[in-house]
């Protein structure tokens, strides 16, 4: 009877003009929460979640863009006493099931990122599929608190009950060996498991038994801080320890902080309070290694003024930046210790300091969370994120700087975080961030690193601005704008494979030859790349359908240890593990790839790979590349992002190999 009363409701909703659906929504989302309160209500709203959605049953608000929800805000949503707001968000959530299950292809969202989306939510909300509702709960919601635990129950059955945990660990652990700068999520998550399993009324079964590295690597990863005593309590404790006892204390944090990449509040108390036990116990926490060690020595000072402005137990990844710092070995070069003395006293303007509280809070003061998004940044260049925003050119050129230019990428911080301004040429002409109209993002991005936080709005304005100063030239603006933004090593022999006019592909064969030429080691000379180069890829998705252009670093190309020729690149989208489709998964560990490097098959990356730069005066052997080579590439672009991009008579000359397979 319900049911037949919310397709009745969906109908008119359908039919309904935009201007009069609002009115209509009503009836359909009461009807949808007394289904939901139902046994086995979820399973029949996902079976109608499709013709919900078309309706427009998410018109007007941001579920209806899929693709750009934020797993974190869930739970605002589910505890919400909106009735409205909890059945929207829970039929989002369904409509990701239906989709991660194949049962819903949409056009925005791949089956892929919807099961990696649900499975951060129910990692988010664990307590929703084990506990009851709280007394805040009960008191805020009533009966519509069982809503949101019919929805994960179901949504629990549909991914597998009995991986939950298990597959968010292994996620966990997927996401850290590409070591983000950003962890705040994963420790979040590994607070949740911790306290789930701590939890007597939850049964976990045989579950979560692979997260004791996570949790003793936040909580426990040493005998004195076993059992998570607090900070002020651990600090007592260290104060009766001798040599011996530090030393043991100092190797156990380290060992953990490499393993995992995460560092744990109590670490930070430790190294603070070896300031002054000695360089040896020192290094030890660091877990340094003979170069590290060697730094640490030379630049004492500089090391122990940075120790005490960024290391505090809230600020504790500042040590695993320092850590990989020293271990880089970037001190040696003349400006770059003096350019950290400088960040170490850098004074903030008033926007910079209100833009990393509001982002970050109070418990550091922002000065010293600056000091450790830079130190992380230093040591983690790979880990730089771009965040939910169409930043991806100023997160590449942050990545690119502190990888090859870190004293630029000083320089380029003091300027955003005390003057609030930052001045770049384009081809000899000033362009002042202040003076650049919007940039790209129409929003000031708050979800990065506190160096992204405050360096890209700035960039972000002047890259749009070089845009600009493009128009009316014949071609792609990126051949004259990325040498300018990124620095003087972008090649500036440029190729593209689309006609920029009609979308369509251009030249492909002679692009691919250009491109073995310049970056296969078989047929440039076996010359390495010697500085990171701007690229741009066709993003696609795990059906290889085409979902936008994107902006990558390529980083090196080298045998990986199969003896597979590989590319290793930069993607600035926050998690480069990515299955774009036609079996080209991406990869992040396990094939060669160092921290933060992302990798494939040359031949599979050749096939996303539509912008490239080079050096004019290096060319390569073209005519040695094997027309059987290129045509296995030009079968992956046809299969995938070119499918609808190829000229008629290209397609007729060329079918492409492959074709007989079914994809």
């Amino acid at each position: 009877m319900l049911l037949s009363k919310l397709d009745e409701a969906t109908e008119i909703l359908a039919q309904a003009r935009d201007f009069a659906k609002p009115l209509k929504v009503r009836r359909v989302l009461d009807t949808a929460r007394r289904v939901l309160m139902q046994d086995g209500g979820a399973a029949a709203l996902q079976e109608r979640v499709e013709p919900l959605e078309t309706a427009g049953i998410f018109q007007g608000s941001d579920w209806a863009f899929p693709q750009i929800l934020i797993p974190s805000l869930t739970t605002h949503s589910l505890k919400s006493a909106d009735a409205d707001t909890v059945v929207l968000e829970a039929l989002s959530e369904l409509r990701m099931l239906a989709v991660a299950n194949g049962d819903y292809r949409h056009p925005l969202i791949s089956a892929e990122q919807a099961h990696h989306y649900l499975t951060q939510v129910l990692a988010i909300n664990l307590e929703l599929l084990f506990m009851a509702p709280s007394e805040a709960e009960r008191e805020t919601q009533g009966r519509l608190a069982q809503v949101p635990r019919a929805l994960f129950k179901h949504l629990a059955e549909g991914i597998g009950y009995e991986h939950v945990i298990d597959r968010l660990i292994d996620e966990i652990w997927r996401i850290l060996q590409q070591r983000p700068i950003q962890v705040e999520p994963v420790k979040q998550m590994i607070t949740q498991i911790a306290i789930c399993r701590a939890n007597p009324d939850m049964d976990l079964g045989a579950s979560g038994q692979g997260a004791d590295r996570l949790i003793s690597s936040l909580y426990g990863a040493t005998q004195a801080s076993r059992e998570d005593p607090g900070v002020d309590v651990y600090r007592e404790r260290l104060e009766s320890m001798d040599t011996g006892a530090l030393q043991y204390e100092a190797t156990g944090f380290a060992r953990a902080m490499h393993d995992t990449g995460l560092v744990s509040p109590y670490h930070a108390v430790l190294l603070r309070y070896l300031l002054d036990h000695g360089d040896h116990l020192l290094s030890e926490a660091l877990g340094l290694s003979s170069t590290g060690r060697d730094c640490l020595l030379c630049y004492r000072q500089l090391a122990q003024a940075l120790i005490e402005e960024a290391v505090h137990p809230a600020s504790a990844q500042a040590v695993y930046g320092l850590a990989l710092m020293l271990e880089r070995g970037i001190l040696y070069q003349p400006p770059v210790a003096p350019a950290l003395w400088r960040q170490v006293a850098l004074p903030l303007s008033e926007w910079s300091e209100l833009r990393l509280r509001l982002a970050y809070g109070d418990a550091v003061s922002p000065r010293s969370r600056l000091l450790e998004g830079v130190l992380c940044m230093l040591g983690l260049p790979l880990g730089v994120g771009q965040g939910n925003n169409p930043t991806c050119q100023s997160a590449r050129a942050l990545s690119m700087w502190a990888y090859n230019d870190p004293d630029y990428l000083l320089q380029m911080v003091a300027w955003a975080a005390r003057d609030d301004e930052i001045i770049m040429h384009f081809e000899g002409m000033p362009l002042s961030s202040m003076a650049s109209l919007s940039g790209v993002s129409k929003e000031l991005p708050m979800d990065l690193d506190p160096v992204s936080l405050l360096v890209v709005p700035h960039l972000d304005r002047i890259y749009a601005e070089m845009g600009r100063r493009c128009i009316g030239r014949e071609g792609d603006p990126h051949r004259w704008v990325n040498p300018e933004f990124h620095g003087w090593w972008s090649g500036r022999g440029f190729r593209i494979n689309v006609d920029v006019a009609t979308g369509q592909l251009e030249s492909l064969d002679d692009f691919l030859r250009h491109f073995y030429a310049s970056y296969h080691p078989f047929y440039n000379g076996n010359q390495p790349l010697i500085h990171p180069q701007p690229a741009g890829i066709a993003v696609t998705d795990s059906a290889a359908r085409f979902i936008g252009w994107h902006a990558i670093t390529l980083l090196r190309v080298t045998l990986d240890p199969s003896d597979e020729m590989r590319v290793y690149f930069y993607n600035p989208n926050n998690d480069s593990g990515q299955d774009w489709g036609d079996g080209v998964k991406v990869s992040t560990a396990g094939n060669g790839e160092r921290f933060g490097e992302a990798s494939l098959p040359f031949e599979q990356f050749a096939s996303r790979l539509y912008i490239f730069h080079h050096d004019p005066l290096e060319s390569g052997e073209l005519a040695n590349v094997t027309q059987e080579e290129l045509d296995r590439v030009i079968g992956y672009v046809h299969r995938s992002w070119g499918a609808d991009r190829v000229p008629p008579t290209d397609l007729q000359a060329n079918p492409g190999p492959g074709n007989d397979t079914q994809r």
